[in-house]
C-alpha cells in the first residue's frame, strides 16, 4: 500500500473513530442521562459539559483531519492522540465504576450487541480501529504533506 493511500485510509478510520464524540450526544441528551429527575442537579450540569466538550472536540478533529491546510501526518497523529485520551477516559470509567458505584448498562435503555453491553462494545471496536490506525500511521511517512 502507497503511503497516500495509508493516510486516506487512517483518515476514514480516525473519520469512524470519532463517532465517540457525537454518538453519546445523541444517546445521553435525554430523559435517561441530562433530563433525568434522579440525577443531582449538578451532575447534569457535568454531563452537559462532557457533551459539549465532546462535540466541540469531534468539530476539532474533523478539521484536524479533512480541512486543515497545508495538511501534515502530524494532523493525523494529534487527532490519535485527542480521540485516545477519550477512549482511554471511558474505559478508565469502565473500570473504576465499582468503586464509585457506578453502572455501564441501565436496564431497558442500554441493549446488548452479542451478549456484551452496547457502550463497552462500540467502545470496544472503536478502540480496536485505533489500534489498526496507530499501525497503518506507524508506517507513514510524518513529515510527508500531502493533499
Amino acid at each position: 500500500m502507497t503511503a497516500d493511500r495509508r493516510i486516506l485510509v487512517a483518515r476514514i478510520a480516525l473519520t469512524v473513530t470519532m463517532l465517540e464524540f457525537f454518538g453519546p450526544m445523541l444517546r445521553d441528551y435525554h430523559a435517561s442521562h441530562a433530563f433525568n429527575p434522579d440525577w443531582v442537579g449538578h451532575a447534569r450540569v457535568h454531563l452537559v459539559w462532557l457533551l459539549g466538550f465532546m462535540f466541540l472536540s469531534g468539530l476539532a478533529n474533523l478539521y484536524l483531519v479533512w480541512l486543515r491546510r497545508p495538511f501534515e501526518v502530524r494532523n493525523l497523529w494529534l487527532s490519535v492522540l485527542w480521540q485516545s485520551c477519550n477512549l482511554g477516559g471511558f474505559w478508565i470509567a469502565y473500570l473504576l465504576a465499582p468503586h464509585y458505584h457506578g453502572a455501564i448498562t441501565v436496564p431497558h435503555i442500554h441493549t446488548q450487541i452479542l451478549g456484551v453491553d452496547e457502550n463497552v462494545f462500540v467502545f470496544g471496536v472503536l478502540s480496536a480501529v485505533m489500534a489498526a490506525t496507530v499501525a497503518l500511521l506507524a508506517l507513514a511517512p510524518r513529515d510527508e504533506a500531502t493533499s
